[in-house]
C-alpha cells in the first residue's frame, strides 16, 4: 500500500474507522456512507415490484422498509421471503403477519379504553392480542413506540419524525390533539419501567396486565395530585416541621448607678435561645385548621405581655360568636351519634353514585374535644376525597347533630390498617387462608408437596 501500481485501487469497507491505524488513513481518500431513509427503501422496493410484476401495498412495503432499519438487503430478503409465501401478493396484512408485527389499530383501541378508564374493554383487548400470539415485552414495545409517535405529533415542528405507514398519519396526529402531554409521559415512564422489569417477572402476562391496569387509572391519578393547575410530587405529611434552633449571642449592656440598684453581676444579659413557635397548620377552601401544638422550652417569659399571635387568639376566643350568642347551638358529641350521622351521609354519597362515599366510609372517628372530632385516614387518595368533601359533609353533621360550632380535622396514619367497607370481595390470597382455616388438610398438602402458590 505504500506505492501500489497504477491499476491497484484498494476499497476498504468498515463500520469502525477508528480501528484503522492512522499511517493508512491517512493515505485513503474517505466516504461516509449515511443510512438509507424509509422513503428511498420504499422507492427502491417499487422498481423492482414493477420490474418482477409484482402485486405490493405502499403500506407493506412501508412497514418492511422501518423492520430492515435502513439495511437495503435486510429489505430486499425480506420481501423475497413474503412474496414466496403469497404467491407474489403483498398486502399490509400478510406483512404483518409474517412479520410477527401488531397492527397499530390495536394500539388506538387501548389507548381509547385507557383514555375512558374502561379497564374490562382493555384487559379483553390484551387476551385477544395474547390469543394471536404476541408476548407481552413485543406488546409493550410497541406500544412505547405508539405513545412516542403520539407524542411526536404534538407539535408540527418534529411531525417529520413520526414513523409510521402513511394510512396512519391523520389519525396520529387527530389522536395526539386530545390527549395532554403530561399523560403521555407518565405513561411511557411506567412502560419504560415495565420493560427493564420485564424478564425478572415470574408470571409474564400479570406483568403486563398491571401496566394496563396503571395506565387505565392513570388519568384519575394525576387529576388527584394536581394542584391548582399543576403536578404535585410532594408527599403531605401530617406532623411537625423540622427545624434547627439558633442561640442569641449576649449584648453587653452599661448599666447606671443612679437607675439600677442591682448587683452588677445580675445587669447584664444571659443568654437565651431563639424560641420558634412551628406546626404545621393546614388551611384549605374546606376551612379546615389544625390547632399548632406549643413547643415546651426552658426559657421563661419575663413579662406578661402577650405576643401578636397570642393577641389574636385571645380575640378571636372572645369575639367566636360575633355578638350572637342567642344562635350559637353547641351540642357536646357522642361518638355513637356521630358514627351515626357519619354513616347517614356515607350512604346519600352512595347513592349518588359518588366514588367519595368508599373513601368516607373506610375513615374512622375519634372524638378530640367537645365540638371536634378527627377523621383517621390511610392514604392520599382517601385523604384528597374527604377534603374535597368535607365542607358538604361539615355542613351536613352540624345540621343532624344540632352543632354549630362542629368541626373536624384530617389525620393520616400510613402504618394503621385499612378499613375493608362491608361487601368487598376477599382477594385470592384472603380466600387461601380463609379455606385454610376452614380445612386445614389443604395446608398440610401444600406443605408436604411444598407447593408455591401464585396469588
Amino acid at each position: 500500500m505504500e506505492e501500489p501500481p497504477p491499476y491497484a485501487i484498494f476499497i476498504l469497507a468498515t463500520t469502525e474507522k477508528h480501528k484503522i491505524l492512522p499511517t493508512i488513513l491517512s493515505r485513503c481518500q474517505i466516504f461516509d456512507f449515511k443510512r438509507i431513509t424509509n422513503n428511498d427503501t420504499v422507492v427502491h422496493l417499487q422498481e423492482i415490484c414493477e420490474k418482477e410484476e409484482i402485486k405490493a401495498e405502499k403500506a407493506a412495503l412501508q412497514v418492511i422498509a422501518q423492520k430492515s432499519e435502513g439495511c437495503m438487503r435486510d429489505a430486499l430478503s425480506i420481501m423475497d421471503k413474503i412474496v414466496s409465501f403469497t404467491n407474489g401478493k403483498l398486502t399490509y396484512q400478510n406483512t404483518l403477519e409474517h412479520l410477527n408485527i401488531l397492527d397499530a389499530d390495536y394500539y388506538f383501541k387501548l389507548m381509547d379504553c385507557m383514555l375512558k378508564q374502561d379497564l374490562s374493554g382493555a384487559m379483553l383487548l390484551y387476551d385477544d392480542i395474547n390469543k394471536k400470539g404476541f408476548e407481552g415485552d413485543l406488546v409493550l414495545n410497541g406500544f412505547a413506540e405508539f405513545i412516542r409517535n403520539l407524542l411526536v405529533c404534538k407539535d408540527e415542528k418534529v411531525a417529520v419524525l413520526l414513523e409510521a405507514v402513511e394510512s396512519f398519519r391523520e389519525k396520529y396526529i387527530s389522536t395526539a390533539k386530545n390527549i395532554a402531554p403530561s399523560f403521555l409521559i407518565s405513561a411511557l415512564n411506567i412502560i419504560n419501567e415495565a420493560e427493564i422489569n420485564y424478564k425478572a417477572a415470574r408470571n409474564k402476562r400479570l406483568h403486563v396486565e398491571l401496566v394496563i391496569i396503571k395506565l387505565c387509572y392513570l388519568q384519575q391519578a394525576i387529576e388527584l395530585t394536581s394542584d391548582s393547575g399543576g403536578i404535585s410530587k410532594k408527599k403531605i405529611v401530617e406532623s411537625s416541621l423540622a427545624f434547627r434552633t439558633a442561640t442569641i449571642k449576649p449584648l453587653k449592656v452599661e448599666s447606671h448607678k443612679a437607675t439600677d440598684h442591682r448587683p452588677q453581676s445580675t445587669a447584664k444579659l444571659t443568654e437565651a435561645k431563639l424560641v420558634i413557635e412551628t406546626s404545621f397548620v393546614k388551611e384549605d377552601s374546606n376551612n379546615y385548621k389544625k390547632e399548632p401544638e406549643p413547643q415546651t422550652t426552658n426559657v421563661k417569659p419575663q413579662t406578661t405581655k402577650l405576643s401578636p399571635l397570642n393577641k389574636i387568639r385571645e380575640k378571636v376566643k372572645g369575639n367566636g360568636n360575633n355578638g350572637n350568642e342567642s344562635e350559637t347551638i353547641s351540642t357536646p358529641l357522642e361518638l355513637e351519634s356521630l358514627q351515626a350521622a357519619w354513616n347517614e351521609y356515607v350512604q346519600k354519597l352512595k347513592s349518588e353514585k359518588n366514588p367519595a362515599g368508599t373513601n368516607f366510609d373506610m375513615a374512622e372517628l375519634k372524638i378530640q374535644a367537645a365540638n371536634s372530632f378527627i377523621a383517621i385516614v390511610t392514604n392520599n387518595i382517601q385523604l384528597r376525597f374527604i377534603e374535597q368533601g368535607g365542607q358538604k359533609a361539615s355542613q351536613f353533621l352540624r345540621e343532624k347533630l344540632h352543632n354549630n360550632l362542629l368541626q373536624f380535622f384530617i389525620v393520616m396514619e400510613e402504618n394503621k390498617e385499612e378499613k375493608i367497607p362491608v361487601g368487598t370481595p376477599l382477594t385470592s390470597r384472603e380466600q387461601f387462608f380463609k379455606m385454610t382455616e376452614r380445612y386445614p388438610l389443604v395446608k398440610e398438602l401444600k406443605d408436604k408437596l411444598r407447593l408455591e402458590l401464585d396469588y
